[in-house]
């Protein structure tokens, strides 16, 4: 039997598994599957605790790890469940000697860990982009979030270090590069120098000129600086698609979930990178249902679709998370979340139209995947005629779009 690695949540945790695979198997376990969890929703936890049943019962034999966000924020939970052999904590799953020991929790304080290392692989399994991770944590304590209590305070990886891994893996092949982390608009901060993520991203593009595109994954944009902006701006290989941590479209909701911006800000950001760079799609997040929210606090969420422009759209239904001070706040029932969240999702699917009938006609680079289905530079998804080999650039007319791809002419 192999090392299996089931991936929940984020590209940061995509990036993580590869790791774990790699230590796992030095390790020499066999037999063994490891569950990488997610924590941002109450759903997210549920999901991983029925994967890891039907694993039991599909794999009796089998060893079953469970590591990641869930993990962390609730081992005894997953200690307590029959199925689970061990659980690992976030900072333990990357130290290759976890991998050899036994006990069967090794979950540490999260908050003490004080640095990013950087973990050097050579391959994202089943990815055609690869993802480098270039800061964990978070310093921010929004008051729906458990991310922090998952993953520590922010920590960054120096930029020497990111650099040579983006080489390395342009180098195996690999034709775009996403970085990743938990806030990685908070690059740099306890870095020499204070570096930030404007300075990587040029750095990046400057000392890898052979990587063809470099991506961002979720950025808060009241901390995007004037180099990153400049880059957007200047740099072609630097791609046109941002995924803004919005999460409401009304001030007084905004400022209950302590978040650093509002409404207007998010809509002057907007219009301040399309202004740089016209060709730009934007995606956001954005929860329905926020605690103490009313139909009109819910109104300026759909409203800020339009205003900012959104294509892609990540609809979160409220979620409770234990510990956060939202939980103490007055709730907003089930039944409304859901139908809130379901209006957000249309709302979010006629942007998406929106942006497939101005892309019928045009002729973009696409990036192929498997499955018969590529990204455009701005992330849309593309439906092929035929199959393509995986990790092949092609320039492509639209004939139309199926109302979630584009479908090439």
């Amino acid at each position: 039997m192999s090392i299996d690695v089931l991936t929940f949540g984020c590209r940061l945790n995509i990036h993580e598994s590869e790791v774990i695979r790699r230590d796992a198997v030095a390790a020499g376990l066999s037999g063994t599957v490891v569950v990488n969890t997610c924590a941002v929703t109450g759903e997210a936890v549920r999901q991983a605790r029925q994967a890891i049943r039907k694993l039991r019962w599909e794999k009796p034999e089998a060893h079953i790890i469970v590591t990641g966000c869930a993990a962390q924020t609730e081992p005894g939970t997953f200690a307590a469940m029959p199925e689970v052999d061990r659980v690992i904590g976030n900072e333990e799953k990357l130290k290759p000697e976890t991998w050899t020991r036994r006990e069967k929790i090794a979950v540490g304080d999260i908050m003490a860990a004080k640095e990013a290392a950087l973990h050097p692989i050579n391959t994202i399994a089943g990815h055609t982009r690869a993802f480098v991770q270039v800061q964990n944590g978070c310093d921010h304590r929004c008051t729906f979030c458990i991310i922090p209590y998952g993953r520590g305070n922010s920590r960054s990886v120096p930029m020497d270090d990111v650099v040579g891994q983006v080489r390395r893996l342009v180098a195996n092949g690999y034709r775009e590069v996403v970085l990743t982390g938990v806030d990685i608009t908070s690059y740099g901060s306890n870095l020499p120098g204070a570096p930030k993520l404007g300075r990587l991203v040029k750095q990046i593009l400057q000392d890898v000129p052979e990587l063809e595109r470099l991506r961002l994954s979720s950025i808060d944009s009241v901390e995007a600086d004037a180099d990153l902006l400049d880059a957007l701006g200047e740099e072609p290989r630097l791609m046109p698609h941002l995924h803004l941590s919005l999460q409401a479209g009304d001030d007084l909701v905004l400022k209950r979930m302590k978040r650093r911006h509002l409404r207007a800000d998010a809509i002057a950001f907007c219009e301040q990178v399309r202004r740089l760079r016209p060709d730009v799609v934007f995606g956001g997040d954005i929860i329905a249902g926020f605690p103490t929210e009313t139909e009109e606090m819910f109104a300026r969420s759909l409203d800020l679709v339009d205003e900012c422009g959104l294509t892609h759209l990540h609809v979160f239904p409220f979620s409770a998370r234990p510990g956060t001070p939202a939980v103490r706040m007055p709730q907003v029932s089930g039944d409304v979340i859901k139908d809130r969240a379901r209006r957000l999702r249309e709302k979010g699917e006629t942007a998406l139209r929106r942006h497939l009938d101005g892309e019928v006609g045009q002729r973009r680079c696409v990036l192929t995947e498997a499955g018969g289905v590529g990204r455009t530079e701005q992330f849309t998804q593309v439906k092929f005629s035929s199959p393509l080999a995986r990790g092949l650039m092609v320039d492509l007319t639209f004939a139309g779009h199926n109302g979630r791809q584009l479908i090439a002419a």
